[in-house]
């Protein structure tokens, strides 16, 4: 868990300051994503496959999101993210990692249009992530079997350095199919020779318990439309029940069936906010028989009931943007 970097001052020579004392580096990184975004709020698309922005100009209050693997930069402002209890805080001076599909509740707090929040994602290509990881020493793939699956440590200079090499490519589209997947390799490399290299390196290893709980929490998200025991789920990734629930929890903060809920409701919320279906429809497609039980486990979750959350969903919904020609 990490300190938040916040503004106190709201005085513009104090952050001009700020912003003066940083490394040229960090100082780039937000001059660049204000030209890409061009002003414009909300979640970009790039030419760079799997590469996003972000830009707010207000605060958003806490979301539930289902995370899929990421690698995550803030160029400027600060997030939060909750993982069952845990609660994790960024900022441009670090960054967030995970290897793992994960349930949580993320908060943007440092933002206004004056000094907006800017910031990236990118997603982890696992398969990538597994040949670096088996062409390094072996020491890189050891440490503890079942790591937590979602990470926030220092932001160090060759890891900025890659990622300001890959956002400068959005500037240059004639290079990025060629240099881009070579930028996204040197950014993993650098991440699993970093501090947090042998919790990313065990999400990959072969027969691995954290290996083993990636595998199911994939399961469990395939079959979000339908009831699955903890004997089956276990028996599918090779494990006993008692290791699974164990091992599980390590990583998710969640037990299996608590997170099998999750995502359930999450895709009814994707299904709600797409529009077109009655709400029995919705209920059924992520495996529940009653309607009245899913609407109280929704709202229990989300603070709304599908039709409130739907009708709110709407209001704040913001178009996609693409940057840096067709991605």
């Amino acid at each position: 868990m990490t300190t938040l970097m916040r503004d106190t001052s709201g005085d513009a020579p104090a952050l001009a300051a700020q912003r003066d004392a940083l490394p040229p580096m960090q100082r780039e990184l937000p001059v660049l994503l204000d030209r890409l975004t061009a002003g414009r709020d909300g979640k970009h698309r790039s030419a760079i496959a799997g590469l996003t922005l972000n830009r707010l100009s207000a605060p958003r209050p806490p979301r539930h999101v289902i995370q899929a693997p990421v690698f995550s930069v803030i160029a400027q402002g600060s997030k939060r993210l909750s993982l069952g209890e845990a609660l994790y805080g960024y900022d441009p001076l670090h960054y967030m990692v995970s290897p793992v599909d994960l349930p949580v509740m993320a908060q943007v707090d440092d933002a206004s249009r004056s000094r907006p929040y800017l910031g990236l994602r990118l997603d982890l290509d696992l398969d990538m992530l597994d040949g670096l990881v088996s062409a390094m020493p072996p020491a890189v793939g050891g440490g503890a079997e079942t790591p937590r699956g979602l990470h926030v440590a220092a932001l160090n200079a060759p890891l900025l350095d890659a990622v300001l090499r890959l956002l400068r490519l959005l500037e240059q589209p004639a290079d990025i199919a060629v240099l881009a997947p070579l930028y996204k390799r040197e950014i993993l490399y650098r991440l699993i020779s970093g501090e947090q290299g042998a919790a990313l390196a065990a999400m990959v290893v072969r027969d691995s318990h954290a290996a083993r709980v990636r595998a199911a929490v994939a399961l469990l998200r395939e079959r979000c439309d339908r009831g699955i025991s903890m004997a089956e789920l276990a028996r599918s990734v090779n494990m006993s029940v008692s290791s699974l629930h164990h091992h599980f929890r390590a990583v998710t903060s969640m037990s299996p069936l608590q997170f099998h809920k999750r995502v359930r409701l999450e895709e009814a919320r994707r299904l709600l906010l797409g529009g077109g279906l009655e709400m029995a429809i919705i209920a059924r497609r992520v495996g529940y028989e009653s309607p009245s039980q899913f609407s109280r486990e929704y709202r229990r979750l989300f603070g709304f009931s599908p039709r409130e959350d739907q009708r709110r969903w709407r209001a704040m919904a913001r178009g996609e943007k693409q940057i840096g020609g067709v991605g």
